[in-house]
Order: structure tokens, then C-alpha cells, then sequence
């Protein structure tokens, strides 16, 4: 199954100029949803984890169902004042300011393996931010594993982890 046929391009969202990739389409087919699952399955399973580790928001959609079909555990990473408790930090940089992704502070425990898992990888900005946070805590990230990567944009070569995806575009 050709997973693209069931992702829809919705032109100039959010802004003018940016073909946003909507995976709603894909999630709502359930023939569609489950080859992306299985397939994402196979990617992640070669990795051993403990926990996969959802990006806010639309990587919680596809983490915490992937981890259920693993039998690993889950966890959030979401932006600032999102989680409750004590929660830790990183910072990171963003074309124009900074943006900070959390962790709670009891999620990870050291030397737990964590894949990272998000709906897309543009820049790969948040999700190298994320594998950084995870460190900072004490997992070990073997990999990072999205639905789409926007290769154009070059996101992986700021990732310092094996990185699969399971669709790819060129534009």
C-alpha cells in the first residue's frame, strides 16, 4: 500500500507558502492506519526499546499506539508548563527565538532505551531537541522514527541518531 495516497497536502496552512502534510486522512482509513503502524512496528522493533517517546502533539498519536503494539512504555515530550509535577527542560533554538520541550521528571529512568517518534521531521530542530532531553535525563536513544520527512528540508543531518521514515517528500 502506497501510505502517500492517504496523507492529504492542504496548501498555505498555516501560513501562505506552506503545503502542510495532514495525517488525518491516513489515521481515519483503517487499512491505511494499520500498514503505517506495522510498519513503523518493524522500524522501531529493531531498536530494543523501553519507551517510546511521543513529540506534542501528533507524535502522541502514533507513539503511544506503536509502544501498546510493542509492550514498551510511553512517554510525552511536550512543550513548556504542559506537564504536570516536576518536569526538566531543554532549550533550543528556532529560526526566529527559542522554544523549550519537557520531560517529567521521573518519565525515564537511567539507562532506559527510548526511541523518539513524531508525525513528521521537517528541520529536525524539536526532535534533535528531544533526543538531547532524553540524554540530559539519562535514556539511551538508539533511534528516531517519524511517519514523513520532508527531505527537502534536510532535518536529518541535524539528528545524531539513526532516523527512519516511512514516507518521504521531495518538495
Amino acid at each position: 500500500m502506497n501510505l502517500k495516497d492517504h496523507i492529504r497536502g492542504i496548501p498555505d496552512f498555516p501560513k501562505p507558502g506552506i503545503l502542510f502534510y495532514d495525517i488525518s486522512t491516513l489515521i481515519r482509513h483503517a487499512d491505511a492506519w494499520q500498514v503505517a503502524m506495522g510498519r513503523l512496528a518493524k522500524v522501531v522493533r529493531a531498536h530494543h526499546p523501553d519507551l517510546l517517546a511521543g513529540v506534542e502533539s501528533r507524535g502522541f498519536i502514533l507513539a503511544a499506539p506503536l509502544a501498546l503494539k510493542l509492550g514498551c512504555g510511553f512517554i510525552m515530550l511536550r512543550k513548556r508548563g504542559k506537564l504536570p509535577g516536576a518536569t526538566v527542560g531543554y532549550d533550543y533554538d528556532l529560526e526566529y527565538g527559542q522554544d523549550r520541550i519537557e520531560i517529567q521528571a521521573d518519565a525515564v529512568q537511567p539507562g532506559q532505551r527510548v526511541v523518539v517518534v513524531d508525525d513528521l521531521l521537517a528541520t529536525g530542530g524539536t526532535m534533535a531537541a528531544g533526543i538531547k532531553l532524553l540524554r540530559k535525563v539519562g535514556a539511551e536513544v538508539p533511534a528516531a522514527a517519524a511517519l514523513i520527512e520532508l527531505a527537502f528540508l534536510k532535518g536529518r543531518d541535524r539528528l545524531d541518531v539513526p532516523f527512519e521514515a516511512l514516507v518521504s517528500y521531495d518538495q
